[in-house]
């Protein structure tokens, strides 16, 4: 037997084999190495430690030559250790015990290709582990580190992270990769080994797995709905961490079946025996169902499931196009003789908004699969479209003109005349300006008078040169963006503008008549902007839209003409395949008109330099700018077409904030704003709340 005692550094050994011979030394380090390979014996025997305020490294020594085995030590590695052994163990131990001293001073050991690597616990998990699967399991020591991989097969390895991290020491780690749904734990083999039994004992087939029912005579959508009422509170508990109250059901309504799944297999048991007591024929030919609908219209569908029953057109469409009447419901169905009805009735009722049918139970159930697909929420589609148009005029005008009216007041010949470049009596001319110099036009006005001159009674004025320059700049910017929201296929209209009448006759009374009251017949027509579009969605996203586009307006001039008024009008009209979000322009105009007059003295005007005194230029410019775009947004459902709603609400609330009147000595006498939006369920998204203006 060896007796192993370290104290302070120095080494004291007595050996014992079979009880017969002893001895004891205190020697050097390199004599105790020596001498313990020599007291080794090659079989089995018993050691007894006792190690008190042992140096680490010391205590490695005597370990190495006790159990053969290299180590490694990282030079963090300091401090002392106490092992006292009351009774003699196996030589097999030593290494365990010695283990379990080390991690109760923060160290660890990492075994990696013959050698024993001992550095502080925060560090082992960097070091290559001699054990990385399952195959290597009970390689190494109780208390050394090793990385292991465990690979589950129902639960979540994500899942169970939470729940062994708290078993795991703080310095090691656990960490989980979803893709293979797999667990990488580093920690000591003692606790690996606790960590698979708790894996393995949680890894089970949970025995709630969906369950499907077929039914044989019931309709599984009728059947799954009475299911969900009479389970309505296990409904709302869906988001209840217990997965014991978690109850779904659903149908396939292609096999009729009933799809059910909870986490409590007893309510799955009560699930069947439900069902196969619904599920019992009836002794009638048929039976009297009601079902209301939740999207579609009753009597346009059930028009559609008339036609699907009897193998016949609906209202409004051909024979061609309607369903074959060789199996109209997916199964051999025999036409009825000349003469003879279907068994079956399929009749809505629009006040509920709701369809009975009366037909036998498998006729019954195809149809009832056949209307949910149908009872769907459609799809609507926001439209918003945006009309840019950007005018510039330029007009620019220059000329000299001349007159001599000083012989008009003589009574023997005299000459007379001028240059009128103008229209007569408007603001350009001289001879207007002359009778009534407030005619004066825009611009710049510079004459010559000589004295006034007495026509007719009257006085003029007697101008004889005129110059005028006048240069106009006229700029417009139209913005429009009216907005859409109807439901796919669908036609919306909207008409922004006046309703105005045009004459279409009159009638005028003779001389000979009795009533001398005419009359005229007018036609009322809207003038302003119109858009009407019809959208059609496909199951790509893609909008195909029909778009009718009108900008009119009136002529301010003609509104006085006996004719009646004219008006200007800018339409388009197409068909067109736009993205959902997408942008895109349906429709312009970019016009440049150029108008350019030259009045001129016959001879003079032509002449070199001085020919500019005898002209008169009028240069007008018009330029027109008009696109038209539309941009469709579908809206899938009720949360998306509400933050449209919002945004828009918001918007306006703003617009009219901002045009509130300034607090002054007036009082404003509560100008009418949009109430603000409120939440009518807690956590809900914010509602308007209609409120009445005060």
């Amino acid at each position: 037997m060896k007796h192993y005692c370290l104290r302070t550094g120095f080494l004291c050994l007595a050996l014992a084999v079979s009880g017969t011979q002893a001895w004891a030394a205190d020697a050097a380090p390199a004599e105790r190495s020596a001498a313990g390979a020599a007291a080794r014996p090659s079989g089995p025997d018993m050691v007894t430690l006792n190690f008190v305020n042992a140096d680490i490294e010391g205590v490695v020594k005597a370990v190495s030559e006790i159990t053969g085995k290299n180590f490694v030590l990282d030079p963090r590695v300091k401090g002392t250790i106490n092992i006292v052994s009351a009774k003699p163990m196996s030589r097999a131990l030593v290494y365990e015990v010695f283990l379990s001293a080390l991690r109760t001073q923060g160290f660890a050991a990492v075994e990696a290709q013959g050698r024993v690597v001992i550095v502080p616990e925060i560090d082992a998990k960097l070091h290559q582990s001699a054990a990385s699967g399952a195959q290597d399991r009970g390689r190494a020591s109780g208390d050394t580190v090793q990385t292991r991989v465990f690979k589950l097969q129902y639960e979540s390895a994500a899942q169970l992270v939470p729940l062994l991290r708290p078993l795991i020491a703080a310095n090691n780690t656990i960490n989980a990769y979803p893709n293979n749904n797999t667990l990488v734990i580093t920690d000591y083999a003692s606790n690996l080994a606790r960590i698979e039994r708790i894996i393995e004992s949680i890894d089970q087939p949970t025995g709630t797995d969906p369950i499907m029912i077929p039914l044989k005579y019931a309709s599984a959508l009728d059947v799954a709905q009475t299911i969900n009422r009479l389970f309505a509170e296990s409904a709302q508990n869906q988001a209840s961490p217990d997965a014991s109250l978690r109850f779904a059901v659903t149908v396939d309504a292609r096999s009729n079946s009933i799809l059910a799944r909870s986490g409590d297999p007893s309510r799955l048991a009560r699930v069947r025996q439900l069902v196969a007591m619904l599920d019992s024929p009836t002794s009638a030919a048929g039976n009297i169902h009601v079902i209301y609908l939740k999207n579609a219209e009753a009597v346009k569908l059930a028009e559609i499931l008339r036609a699907i029953y009897t193998g016949e057109a609906a209202a409004g469409q051909t024979r061609a196009a309607a369903a074959p009447a060789t199996a109209p419901l997916g199964q051999a169905q025999p036409q009825a003789p000349a003469g003879a009805s279907t068994p079956g009735i399929i009749q809505a009722d629009a006040a509920t908004n709701s369809i009975i049918i009366t037909a036998p139970d498998a006729i019954y159930n195809n149809l009832r699969a056949a209307l949910e697909k149908l009872d769907v929420r459609r799809a609507q589609v926001y439209v918003e479209a945006l009309i840019a148009e950007v005018t510039a005029d330029k007009v620019g005008e220059f000329g000299v003109q001349w007159q001599d009216l000083t012989g008009l007041g003589k009574t023997s010949a005299q000459m007379f005349g001028g240059s009128n470049f103008g229209a007569q009596g408007g603001g350009a001319n001289i001879l207007g300006i002359s009778q009534n110099p407030l005619t004066a036009g825009q611009g710049l006005n510079v004459g010559v008078i000589k004295g006034t001159i007495s026509v007719g009674g009257a006085q003029i004025l007697n101008i004889g040169l005129l110059i005028r320059a006048l240069q106009t700049d006229t700029n417009a910017n139209i913005l429009a963006t009216p907005t859409l929201l109807t439901l796919d296929n669908e036609e919306a209209k909207i008409v922004i503008g006046q309703n105005v009448p045009f004459i279409t006759g009159s009638y005028a009374v003779s001389a000979a008549a009795t009533t001398p009251t005419p009359f005229q017949t007018i036609d009322r027509k809207d003038v302003g902007l119109t858009l009407r579009i019809k959208p059609q969605i496909s199951e790509g996203g893609t909008v195909r839209l029909q778009i009718f586009q009108e900008v009119s307006s009136v002529v301010p001039a003609s509104s006085a003409s006996t004719s009646g008024v004219t008006t200007n009008k800018r339409s388009v009209e197409s068909t067109v395949l736009v993205n959902d979000g997408q942008i895109v322009v349906i429709g312009g105009l970019i016009q440049d008109e150029v108008t350019d007059t030259l009045s001129k003295i016959p001879l003079l005007g032509d002449l070199p330099l001085i020919g500019g005194l005898f002209k008169y230029n009028n240069r007008e410019r018009k330029k027109t700018n008009l696109m038209v775009f539309l941009r469709p947004t579908l809206l899938r459902s009720a949360q998306h077409a509400d933050s449209i709603t919002n945004d828009r609400y918001d918007y306006i609330m703003g617009e009219q904030l901002k045009g509130r009147p300034a607090t002054d000595m007036v009082p404003d006498f509560g100008a009418l704003t949009l109430p603000p939006r409120q939440s009518a369920v807690p956590g809900a998204a914010d509602k308007p709340a209609i409120v009445a203006p005060k």
